[in-house]
């Protein structure tokens, strides 16, 4: 096979050395006019080449070797271009609706208002002058050797009787013994006309005052 191949670049070496005689020859000839005897050596010449047609073609060039590189990336394709649709917007209708009715107003009738009293209602009232009902000689002896002196006030709860039921020290004097006969007092001397409401009935009833404890002066 190697023979054949060496033997078949030689032939084609001498054909191409043919082919560029032939150009040369013919050149020279139609330079000098003498074509005539060129065309008889080109015929010359291509006698005296035998090419053999029955010989095999060449074989073909063996495939290119084989690399371990990765193919390479496909090509980058421009994504297509954004497509703006102005589509107009649906014009949209709004209903109105009328308003719910109200609801029905309930009148509540208004109580009945109550019959004026028949009679002005009257707080306890007392019977006399309140600062009759103590004087010096209720002093208290301790309280007096001490030069203590001071004002005791009180509120007093009056019954339905007139007579006081209980004594409250609403402030004091700063001395015990001058509150505590205040009250012991007022609830041995004092007496009141009852306090009434509007019916006129006697009803418990309240009254308040202050009493000045001062020394008496030769």
């Amino acid at each position: 096979m190697a023979y054949a191949d060496q033997q078949m670049s030689g032939n084609k070496i001498t054909a191409l050395i043919v082919v560029a005689l032939l150009h040369v020859v013919v050149g020279y000839a139609l330079v000098t006019g003498l074509a005539y005897e060129a065309i008889k050596k080109i015929k010359e010449v291509t006698t005296a080449v035998k090419i053999d047609p029955d010989k095999p073609p060449p074989p073909p060039p063996p495939p290119p070797p084989k690399t371990d590189r990765p193919p390479p990336p496909p090509p980058i394709v421009a994504p297509p271009p954004t497509i703006q649709l102005n589509v107009a917007p649906i014009p949209l209708q709004t209903v109105q609706s009328p308003p719910p009715a109200p609801p029905p107003q309930i009148t509540v009738p208004a109580p009945p208002s109550p019959p004026p009293p028949r009679f002005t209602p009257k707080p306890a009232t007392p019977k006399g002058r309140p600062t009759e009902w103590v004087s010096n000689d209720d002093y208290p002896t301790r309280a007096a050797q001490l030069n203590q002196e001071g004002t005791t006030s009180f509120r007093l709860t009056v019954g339905t009787d007139g007579k006081v039921a209980s004594c409250e020290i609403t402030r004091s004097s700063g001395v015990a013994e001058l509150d505590k006969t205040v009250c012991d007092l007022m609830r041995r001397r004092g007496r009141f006309a009852p306090a009434t409401d509007g019916d006129g009935n006697p009803v418990q009833g309240s009254y308040a005052n202050n009493f000045r404890w001062v020394l008496p002066k030769d």
